[in-house]
């Protein structure tokens, strides 16, 4: 058996690309790239020229060795660093679910073949744990120039069973409920869950605990502006400073 189904999975991995976009890229069906990777079928030689060409990567090498990321990544010889005086931390994939693509993920959250398919964000995170990558869709965690802003993107942590019991103090959390997503505060009212939003004109969603799919707690954000920087009083003071120079120099 060769090492082609092995590299090519490998690449994938490398390139950020979905078996779905690996195999429209050489007009093959997703199932035939599948079995190419799990060793249960071997590609046509033109497949294997086709590939190994698109990557400039030797045919040989596809078929008999198991490739490198440094080879990958054609990395040249005398451009590495020794082995030793590189400090590794290792970034764990997580999918990356767009405004668009979140009324979507409420249907097809537990379709293994839909979460492959999503686009990946690569972060130094606990790599124990399961995470979402949201991005913020609306106003609704936004308060007085505060909070969560649209376009914004929040890191999630899968919250297991047992956890859940655990919540319930107006933690930030994004849920799957009957095929709807929420991204609020969660308040646990006996046998109710409330979902409350930062914006004083949106109402509470309420449901029973029990019709909770999926429960992920946010951990991390990134905002797309910049957050302001600095000391207001003291911003103000050379405000006013500037001022009465001008105010000086007119008289």
């Amino acid at each position: 058996m060769s090492f082609f189904g092995r590299n090519i999975k490998k690449i994938r991995g490398v390139k950020g690309l979905s078996q779905k976009s690996f195999a429209e890229l050489f007009d093959l069906k997703r199932a035939t790239l599948g079995a190419y990777e799990e060793g249960r079928s071997e590609p046509k030689i033109e497949t294997i020229i086709k590939i190994a060409n698109y990557f400039s990567i030797s045919i040989d090498s596809m078929l008999t060795s198991d490739l490198t990321v440094n080879e990958l990544l054609r990395f040249k010889e005398d451009l590495t660093i020794e082995s030793d005086l590189i400090k590794e931390k290792i970034l764990v994939k997580i999918p990356f679910i767009s405004e668009y693509n979140l009324e979507n993920y409420a249907k097809y959250y537990n379709h293994p073949n839909f979460i492959e398919d999503l686009p990946i964000i690569s972060l130094p995170v606990a790599t124990e744990k399961k995470y979402r990558a949201i991005e913020v869709p609306n106003l609704e965690m936004t308060a007085n120039d505060k909070g969560l802003y649209p376009k914004d993107i929040v890191i999630v942590e899968n919250v297991s069973t047992e956890e859940k019991q655990q919540l319930g103090n107006g933690e930030v959390v994004f849920a799957v409920v009957k095929n709807e997503y929420v991204f609020r505060k969660l308040y646990y009212l006996n046998d109710n869950a409330l979902f409350k939003a930062e914006h004083k004109n949106i109402e509470e969603k309420i449901y029973l605990k029990e019709d909770i799919e999926e429960l992920w707690l946010a951990k991390y954000s990134f905002i797309k502006r910049l957050p302001y920087i600095g000391d207001e009083v003291e911003d103000k003071l050379l405000f006013l400073e500037k001022e009465l120079l001008k105010l000086k120099n007119r008289g």
